[in-house]
């Protein structure tokens, strides 16, 4: 729960500031809101999300398996993008906001604080040096980190609410300002006033997908299997719906504490509480010394939920690209990839000139896309059940949709800046795709009984393959293929010849392992097989048959007639195009000695 928490609970360093800012003194009764969308809303979906993913795939891993092909690809790329945005903002807002406690505390030189974006970027290079050196989560330091700050924080709290409670007229201040508001004091438009400006405040959600994230850390029962691992969700439940509470009545807490005894001025940039309210108040009812000690405990925390946001993407990234063949084989290392989002994070920064209110738009918008993602694949999974839980969940994605446009509308920053990472990552997959189009892409070969006497039965002489685009499977179609053979590539009679049928997959998938089935269809032997990509099988089964014969095999194609562009195309697309040249071209690209590649002829 802790290192959940240090993503979740450390929000509370600027989300008091931040929903003053977009709320005013709405902001207390925005936040029930907001803790009733949680705990009603949030917390249901990511229960669910717990229950189909339990090694910590998350929501986007449900879509993918409910979209199929390249709709499914394409989904799973743009909430890729929002990822990013979520967790690269998490690095720079959090980094940002410790600048802001670390300036604003009285031990710390003045000149500093003229100096923010450099103090930002310090910690943000800090954190990376740190993943390139290696970097292990340490549960054992979020529990400290999380117990601290946490305590700290109901210390501020309990202060905070016993000056309310001794101080009659900070409330009614605070109720007149409500009435002086364009509500007049009326329960229903307050109400209404704060069901439209909730979503403003949307930052006080974020963390159920690290939860998620780290499912596989969750203890489970003795009788666990990897199929059923019955007591890892319980506990994973017990774990969200845990945070979830603490969050709830530390948000509830700390928005009436600052929104009542904080003036407004002092929210806003330049002011003492800007980006640290709860700091604020703590320096204020507790002297310096304890303040220091709240500042040091803010910036701890929020310096290791940068740490897991970088986790969260050096995890997800190379779970999904690569696989797609849409980033290069080094994104699955740790130190390339620290580089790119460290330079990414450093350039955030300095885009947003380290402000935090500045950030909480992209942030918002990436954590709203998220959960609203989790929504949708909640909702699929159960309309396909049926029951009524389903009309509760389609409710329950219709208000997060309702959130994440609200907020789009009122910020759209965060909107563009997502859109800046989700072109980033479509551009690069493109590119990167073509790039390794040519990359053997199939991961094993396996040949069934009939399929291997086949071969076997040609070990001792020219293996000769004939290449078949599969129709109809009859015994005529066979024999015109042979004699089309035997002519055009001057095969002498009596030598036996194998056919060769692939055909095409699901070409969104990169890699493949290729299951090679033998039949007999009248006198010819047939193997077939199905591919994403159907020249990458056939140089694949000719690199196993020359391992497994010790004999270079030659393939035979027929003459592809057509635009050599729209092939090219077509091959990117679907995995299939002017194939005799791709399968040469695979070989090359894989096998180093011409001498040894299997032969391919064109006729």
């Amino acid at each position: 729960m802790c290192l959940t928490g240090v993503d979740y609970f450390s929000t509370l360093g600027y989300q008091p500031g931040i929903a003053f800012l977009a709320a005013g003194v709405l902001a207390p009764i925005a936040t029930i809101v907001l803790v009733a969308l949680t705990l009603f809303g949030a917390l249901p979906i990511y229960k669910r999300v717990a229950a189909a993913s339990p090694n910590g795939e998350g929501s986007i891993a449900m879509l993918e398996s409910l979209l199929t092909r390249w709709k499914g690809k394409a989904f799973v790329l743009i909430l890729l993008g929002f990822a990013a945005t979520d967790f690269v903002i998490t690095m720079t807002l959090s980094a940002a906001d410790a600048t802001a406690h670390i300036v604003e505390n009285p031990y710390v030189p003045h000149g500093i604080s003229e100096h923010p974006v450099l103090v930002t970027a310090a910690l943000l290079l800090v954190l990376g040096a740190i993943f390139l050196k290696g970097f292990k989560e340490a549960i054992g330091l979020a529990v400290v980190l999380v117990a601290i700050y946490l305590g700290l924080n109901v210390l501020v709290l309990a202060r905070s609410l016993f000056e309310i409670a001794t101080h009659p007229d900070l409330i009614a201040n605070w109720r007149a300002a409500l009435t002086a508001g364009e509500s007049h004091g009326n329960p229903a438009m307050i109400a209404l006033a704060a069901l439209l400006v909730f979503p403003k405040l949307a930052l006080g959600l974020s963390g159920f997908e690290t939860g998620v994230a780290v499912m596989p850390l969750v203890k489970g029962d003795p009788l666990d299997t990897s199929q059923n691992p019955a007591g890892r969700i319980r506990n994973s439940k017990l774990m969200l719906q845990t945070a979830a509470i603490i969050m709830s009545v530390a948000l509830i807490g700390s928005s009436f504490a600052t929104t009542i005894l904080i003036p407004a001025d002092e929210f806003k940039e330049g002011g003492g509480a800007y980006g640290r309210a709860l700091a604020f108040l703590c320096h204020k009812f507790f002297g310096d010394v304890v303040g220091t000690a709240y500042d040091v405990s803010t910036i701890a925390i929020l310096w290791f939920a940068g740490a897991s946001a970088m986790a969260g993407l050096l995890s997800l990234i190379p779970r999904y690209l690569p696989r797609y063949g849409m980033a290069p084989e080094w994104a699955r290392a740790v130190r390339p990839l620290v580089l790119v989002l460290t330079s990414v994070s450093l350039a955030v920064t300095w885009i947003f000139d380290a402000n935090v209110e500045a950030q909480g738009g992209a942030y918002a918008t990436g954590v709203l896309v998220l959960m609203t993602s989790a929504a949708l694949a909640v909702t699929l999974l159960l309309w396909k059940h049926g029951g009524w839980p389903r009309i509760a969940f389609v409710l329950i994605t219709l208000v997060f949709v309702y959130t994440t446009l609200d907020n789009v509308h009122a910020r759209p920053d965060g909107v563009k800046i997502a859109l800046v990472f989700i072109g980033s990552i479509v551009v690069a997959s493109f590119v990167s795709r073509v790039v390794r189009s040519t990359e053997l892409r199939v991961t094993k070969v396996l040949l069934d009984d009939e399929a291997q006497r086949f071969v076997e039965e040609s070990r001792s002489r020219t293996i000769r393959i004939v290449a078949n685009r599969p129709d109809r499977g009859l015994e005529a179609e066979y024999r015109k293929k042979e004699r089309g053979a035997r002519q055009d590539h001057h095969i002498p009679p009596g030598e036996p010849i194998i056919i060769l049928e692939v055909t095409p997959g699901d070409a969104s998938e990169f890699t493949d392992e290729l299951e090679v089935t033998g039949v007999r269809v009248g006198p010819y032997r047939i193997l077939r097989c199905e591919s994403p990509a159907i020249p990458n099988a056939i140089a694949a089964l000719l690199i196993h048959i020359r391992d497994m014969t010790g004999n270079l095999p030659h393939v035979y194609f027929g003459w592809t007639e057509g635009n050599p562009i729209a092939y090219v195309l077509k091959f990117i697309a679907f995995g299939e195009g002017d194939t005799a040249p791709v399968t040469r071209e695979v070989l090359r690209q894989t096998i180093d000695e011409p001498s040894q590649r299997p032969r391919v002829h064109v006729g």
